[in-house]
């Protein structure tokens, strides 16, 4: 099977060309492939794939074979995937996600990408459509001796995210594998530990379902400055800065959230399966 590896500051994917290569069974494969010391080693598996909604479709497995419905930092290698490949060579390209069809902006210098732009859509809050079992979807959890409020959002994947505690070292792993699965949220939930950084930003530790502790999340950086913006916490444009680097999220007002940041090839490669 050949394969790109790419990162979107530092959220990595192994990405496989779906127009070309037929994969039986691609949540066992995530499973193998994203495993770090016996695999290539990952956060998710990515199949570009043709789509008769859009230039392409994006199907994602977590490197627990877990098939979310979404991916920012994914979708934006997905993008320079498919541009620098000839597959869409389009600076304005459409793909097809279980979230939806998402429009994509390339910035292209010395005909690759190098950075993209996505229309991530709208952030809903209800607490149905997120999922989170309250009749609000502000709510406060008891975990590990503490009481934290987490403002929920949907951006096509569950959010929970929280200003009161930005936690490190062993209890942000304890926290998050406690949080990810409590029974507040029927399908799991990624959850957001956030600080304002007092330059009109934030920082972010996040915790995705189906993968732990990585580096970057698009998703949750959304998330992150909707619920900042919501609460009068963020203006509806803030940099938001994550242990692998920062996305620029901007919040419409028509309501749709803008991210941009860089994608990067690491290196291409053939594994047997």
């Amino acid at each position: 099977m050949h394969f790109t590896k790419m990162h979107g500051i530092g959220n990595d994917f192994i990405i496989v060309n779906g127009f070309r290569q037929y994969i039986n069974d691609p949540s066992m494969l995530a499973k193998k492939l994203c495993e770090r010391h016996f695999g290539i080693g990952a956060d998710g598996l990515i199949l570009a794939l043709p789509s008769d909604r859009a230039d392409a479709r994006m199907r994602i497995f977590n490197s627990d074979g877990s098939e979310p419905e979404m991916c920012g930092n994914g979708i934006r290698c997905l993008g320079k995937f498919l541009y620098d490949g000839g597959i869409c060579q389009k600076l304005s390209m459409s793909v097809e996600t279980g979230a939806g069809v998402l429009a994509l902006d390339v910035e292209a210098e010395g005909g690759l990408a190098r950075r993209v732009t996505v229309d991530m859509g709208t952030p809903r809050f209800e607490p149905e459509a997120i999922p989170v079992a309250a009749d609000r979807n502000e709510v406060t959890l008891e975990v590990d001796g503490l009481a934290l409020r987490f403002f929920c959002v949907s951006m096509g994947n569950p959010h929970a995210v929280t200003f009161d505690l930005f936690p490190e070292g062993e209890q942000f792993l304890r926290l998050g594998a406690l949080l990810e699965r409590h029974p507040a949220f029927p399908r799991r939930a990624n959850i957001e530990f956030c600080r304002t950084d007092g330059a009109g930003g934030a920082q972010v530790r996040v915790w995705e379902r189906g993968d732990g502790p990585t580096l970057a999340c698009g998703t949750g950086a959304c998330a992150v400055l909707a619920a900042g913006a919501s609460q009068g916490l963020l203006p509806r444009r803030a940099p938001i800065t994550l242990p692998g680097g920062t996305l620029d999220i901007r919040w419409d007002a028509g309501g749709h959230l803008f991210m941009t940041g860089p994608a990067e090839a690491v290196y291409t490669g053939e594994i047997e399966i």
